[in-house]
C-alpha cells in the first residue's frame, strides 16, 4: 500500500503540472471504488483551476475555488501525469483532463482507493477530521507520543500505526522506525519511556525523509507521478528481510504477526 512517502512523492511530482491549470473535464470509467465517486465531483470540477495540491496523511488534496477533491491511492493505486490522448489501459478508472493537453490518470487495480469531493474545509471531512499530527510537522514529538501512550497495553507498532495518534505511518515505515529506535514492535505502548519515545519520533522523521528523498518504496505496484518506481527498498533494514542478517549485529531478522500485519525486527537490537 502506498504510504506517506509515496503519497508525498506523488504530490511533488504532479504539482508543477496541475497547479494553475484549468480542469476541462473529468472522465470516469469506473465509479465504484472504495466509495462511489460522486456525480457532484464530475459536475463541479470542470472549469475550475487547481490552486493547490496538498497532502494530509495518506490523502492527496486537489483544491479549487469550488471545493477540494480528496484522493486516496488505496492498496495498489497510482496517479500519473500523461498526455490526455493516451488510450486508457485496464484499471485506469479516472482522468482529470487539464487545459495543457495533459491529464491526471488514476489507476487502481484493486479498487480500494477513493476519489471524494467536499465544498467544506478538507480538515472537517470525516476522513480527515480525526487524523493525528503530521509526522514531519512540529506537532509530532516524543512527548506527544508518550502522553498518549500512558496506560496503553497495545503493541507499540500498532500504536504507531494508529492514524489518530499520528497520520500516515504505515507498516513499512513503522517497522523501520522501530528498528532505528531499538524498540521491539510487541512492547506495550504504555511501557515505553519518554526518552525512548523521543528517539522513536526522531526515527520516524528520519525514515520518512529518507524514503521521500528516494522517491518512496516500490514493492509491487507503486509508481510516482512520472511513472517511475521508488528506490527506498534498497535501503530497508528489516522490512521483508526475514532470515537476513541484522545490519547492526548480524542476527537473523525475525517476522511475527502483530495486529494482523507482518512485523520484522531484530531480536537482539530491539527490546
Amino acid at each position: 500500500m502506498p504510504e506517506l512517502p509515496e503519497v508525498e512523492t506523488t504530490r511533488r511530482g504532479i504539482s508543477p503540472h496541475v497547479i494553475g491549470h484549468r480542469i476541462e473535464r473529468v472522465i470516469i470509467r469506473q465509479r465504484n471504488l472504495r466509495w462511489p465517486i460522486s456525480r457532484r465531483l464530475q459536475q463541479s470540477l470542470p472549469g475550475q483551476t487547481v490552486c493547490c495540491v496538498g497532502r494530509r496523511g495518506k490523502y492527496l488534496l486537489l483544491t479549487t475555488a469550488a471545493g477540494t477533491a480528496i484522493l486516496h491511492l488505496g492498496m495498489s493505486g497510482s496517479l500519473r501525469i500523461i498526455d490526455a490522448a493516451t488510450p486508457a489501459a485496464t484499471h485506469e478508472h479516472v482522468d482529470i483532463v487539464l487545459d495543457n493537453g495533459r491529464c491526471l490518470r488514476f489507476k487502481d487495480p484493486r479498487r480500494f482507493g477513493a476519489l471524494l469531493w467536499t465544498t467544506r474545509s478538507p480538515a472537517a471531512h470525516w476522513l480527515l477530521s480525526e487524523l493525528g499530527p503530521e509526522p514531519l510537522s512540529t506537532g509530532f514529538t516524543g512527548e506527544c507520543l508518550y502522553a498518549q501512550s500512558r496506560g496503553r497495553r497495545l503493541a507499540i507498532k500498532s500504536f504507531l500505526m494508529d492514524s489518530k495518534i499520528v497520520a500516515g505511518v504505515g507498516n513499512i515505515y513503522a517497522n523501520e522506525a522501530l528498528f532505528l529506535a531499538g524498540i521491539h514492535p510487541q512492547r506495550a505502548a504504555g511501557r515505553v519511556s519518554r526518552d525512548r519515545y523521543e528517539r522513536l519520533a526522531q526515527a520516524v522523521r528520519a525514515v520518512l525523509r529518507a524514503s521521500i528523498r528516494e522517491g518512496g518504496t516500490t514493492l509491487r505496484d507503486f509508481i510516482n507521478g512520472e511513472g517511475k518506481p521508488g528506490y527506498f527498498r534498497q535501503l530497508l533494514n528489516v522490512y521483508g528481510k526475514t532470515g537476513d542478517p541484522c545490519p547492526h549485529c548480524g542476527q537473523p531478522i525475525r517476522e511475527r504477526r502483530i495486529g494482523q500485519r507482518s512485523s520484522f525486527f531484530c531480536p537482539t537490537c530491539q527490546h
